[in-house]
């Protein structure tokens, strides 16, 4: 393989027609230039849809009250109800299947006016009722203080976690919150916690950064709700569904609340987990087809070079001929022509495989110097085993693009190509 004469014919032999060689060598590069491109993209996409999720639960349901749609028990049709604290006992109770159980319950106000006070300073924002469950569904990070603890649910204690803008908005700049007093619809909190959220697409309830949570007993207590729970998320235990946790939890509450248990409307719920996995099949699909599109491209820069190698061999009979009298075997015809085939298709494709990389790595240049904070598109990059993949792909196209060639090839007889003119 490192014979430097058998190097040397091939450079002679790529050089002798250096136009056709290049044009034959741009389409192995177009492909895998494509090829790698579309790869990058399809994860840039990939990456700034799931960048949203954060560290976002993906295998949560979120269960709600509906009005019924079918009377049951002498109840009628069209009846409101709603979720109770002892529902929190029976679920853990009765489905085992659920790791973490989030009850919240969402003040209102916020939309009609300011419900946060500090000093001279408002403003309206979310005021949820959570347990300290919540933040293993949608984790937040804590700038300062502390999240929600069982012992402020357990004693019922007056505090807040408040979020990044609920900050700037009530404090001064560098002012510390913790151990502060602020005023939610006319009741004093004690700030023990500053966060900021940890991803962007999925929000339940409002805009994290301008939400202040609250133990969902305290409000209870201090807002006359009573036990009336708003809603539930609830995560599942490896080794089991969100689906399937979500059925087991709406039979039981609609068994609890007299609901009938084919009632569509009853309970309204949303499975985080579903949604998910039909993204990522989304995604799946995405790839296979650019997986198509680009070895596609890639075959039709293959068999241009197999068909120009047709015609490099066809000009050289009379060498190859001269090559077999003077006692050169079969094998290494063979090999001399597949050689020139795999180094002319791995160059290329390694060109077209570089500059594929360097434009993914401008693009996501470009978007991190400017400041784009993009939704859609993130970090577009290629797999490093990809590459690898699309590498292996090109020996082995390389190989067969030189196979017929060295074929037609060897079957001349020796007294034929020298005849050849």
């Amino acid at each position: 393989m490192f014979d430097l004469d058998r190097w040397q014919e091939i450079m002679s032999a790529l050089k002798k027609n250096k136009l056709r060689t290049l044009f034959t060598a741009f389409g192995v590069f177009w492909g895998v230039f494509m090829l790698v491109v579309m790869m990058g993209s399809g994860n840039g996409l990939l990456n700034g849809i799931t960048s949203d999720f954060g560290d976002f639960a993906t295998n949560s349901v979120f269960m709600w009250t509906r009005p019924t749609s079918i009377p049951y028990k002498g109840l009628p049709r069209n009846r409101s109800y709603n979720f109770r604290s002892d529902d929190i006992a029976a679920l853990k109770r009765e489905i085992p299947e659920i790791e973490h159980l989030a009850p919240r319950t969402q003040g209102g106000g916020f939309s009609t006016g300011n419900n946060v006070v500090r000093g001279n300073k408002s403003g309206a924002f979310s005021v949820m009722g959570d347990y300290p469950e919540w933040n293993l569904i949608d984790p937040v990070v804590i700038d300062k203080g502390r999240f929600l603890n069982q012992l402020d649910i357990s004693e019922k204690r007056k505090v807040a976690v408040i979020g990044n803008k609920v900050y700037e908005v009530l404090f001064q700049p560098g002012e510390n919150a913790i151990g502060q007093y602020i005023q939610i619809q006319g009741i004093f909190f004690q700030v023990v916690g500053v966060f900021k959220p940890k991803n962007s697409g999925v929000n339940f309830g409002g805009d994290k950064e301008q939400t202040v949570f609250i133990p969902l007993t305290t409000f209870q207590r201090v807002y006359n709700w009573g036990d009336v729970i708003g809603w539930f998320a609830f995560t599942c235990k490896p080794g089991f569904t969100a689906s399937e946790v979500e059925e087991k939890a709406a039979a039981l509450l609609k068994r609890r609340h007299s609901v009938a248990p084919d009632d569509p409307q009853g309970i309204g719920s949303f499975n985080l987990e579903k949604q998910y996995n039909q993204m990522n099949g989304l995604f799946i699909g995405i790839s296979g087809l650019i997986w198509i599109v680009g070895i596609g491209t890639l075959l039709a820069g293959v068999i241009g070079i197999s068909n120009i190698m047709l015609v490099i061999v066809k000009e050289r009979t009379k060498e190859i001929g001269i090559q077999r009298a003077i006692g050169a075997s079969p094998l290494k015809i063979i090999t001399h022509i597949i050689f020139e085939s795999v180094f002319l298709t791995t160059f290329s494709g390694y060109v077209g495989l570089v500059f594929g990389v360097i434009i993914l790595e401008g693009v996501n240049f470009v978007l991190i110097s400017s400041g784009t904070d993009s939704n859609l598109f993130k970090n577009p990059n290629i797999d490093f085993n990809m590459a690898m993949a699309a590498l292996i792909i090109l020996v082995i196209s390389g190989v067969v693009a030189g196979l017929i060639p060295a074929r037609k090839a060897v079957i001349i007889k020796p007294i034929d190509a020298l005849r050849y003119e």
